[in-house]
């Protein structure tokens, strides 16, 4: 009987799933579990990240080609359809589904991981590696993060957002070499992919349309302020909302400047209380993972 994991990664919808995934992964410090990835680069880059055991498998029905009946699985994707969710509930003897659906609920074949949903066989949590729960030096006044992909140079067609801010760039995983010469030219101060956890963790404020790089913002000590891109989804505004994130719309600079001359009072408080009902949770979990 094998443990698998399934991510939605890819240069078309970025690596917050991905990260996500690290943060559990790191929490359940189990070797056996094989992490699977929808991107074979990024399950190749995921070993230098201390993944033991990744594999690029394309698709989300590529599962099967390596899963068996009765194998474990976590599961974190918008990809599947109500059948084929159903179909793996039946296939897999343990299914651990994460959502990002407010309106979601858990079926009753499964476990859930949820910001929203309360239930006694659902983890009601935000998930954020504890590595981010830590007082760190706020050497960057105001950092900028578009997200991990921009197949269609977005960032570049709305560069007058965050023209005028002195901000100081992180580079995406998936963008493009002369991309990202072309955005060096644009910005006094570029950070690579490989710094992004510094990055994250020295900005005093952090603009950005990565919903996990701005709960980890906030996990760090940091203010962040999340803009919403025409190609990601708007599930997380609630969440944000009681955390006291600010939101920015249709690339609103007016609203930008006002929260960058009027800073909100943050709610980081119910990140730490969520950590912990996380590190409970994973913990049955793993027993449930036990043989």
């Amino acid at each position: 009987m094998q443990k698998f994991y399934y991510v939605q990664t890819g240069h078309r919808i970025g690596l917050d799933r991905f990260r996500r995934a690290l943060a559990i992964l790191n929490i359940l410090q189990d070797d056996d579990i094989t992490l699977l990835c929808s991107d074979f680069r990024i399950a190749h880059e995921a070993r230098g990240m201390g993944v033991k055991n990744s594999v690029g498998i394309d698709v989300v029905r590529n599962i099967v080609n390596i899963a068996n009946r009765g194998d474990k699985l976590i599961f974190d994707s918008d990809e599947a359809n109500l059948i084929m969710l159903e179909d793996m509930r039946s296939y897999f003897s343990t299914f651990v589904r994460i959502s990002d659906n407010p309106s979601d609920k858990r079926a009753d074949n499964e476990f859930l991981i949820s910001a929203y949903y309360k239930d006694e066989l659902t983890c009601n949590c935000t998930i954020i590696d504890d590595k981010y729960f830590k007082q760190f030096d706020k050497t960057i006044d105001i950092g900028f993060f578009f997200g991990d992909d921009d197949y269609e140079k977005d960032l570049m067609r709305h560069i007058n957002f965050i023209e005028d801010i002195d901000a100081v760039l992180l580079l995406g995983y998936y963008y493009f070499l002369d991309y990202e010469d072309e955005l060096k030219q644009r910005f006094k101060i570029t950070y690579e992919f490989d710094d992004y956890d510094k990055f994250i963790t020295s900005c005093g404020i952090l603009i950005t349309a990565s919903p996990q790089a701005a709960l980890q913002c906030l996990a760090s000590g940091g203010m962040p302020i999340y803009f919403q891109r025409e190609d990601y989804s708007t599930k997380y505004f609630e969440l944000f909302k009681s955390l006291n994130i600010p939101i920015i719309n249709n690339y609103n600079k007016d609203r930008l400047n006002e929260i960058l001359m009027n800073p909100k009072d943050y709610n980081p408080k119910k990140l730490y209380q969520n950590r912990d009902r996380l590190l409970a949770y994973m913990r049955n979990i793993s027993r449930f993972y036990q043989d």
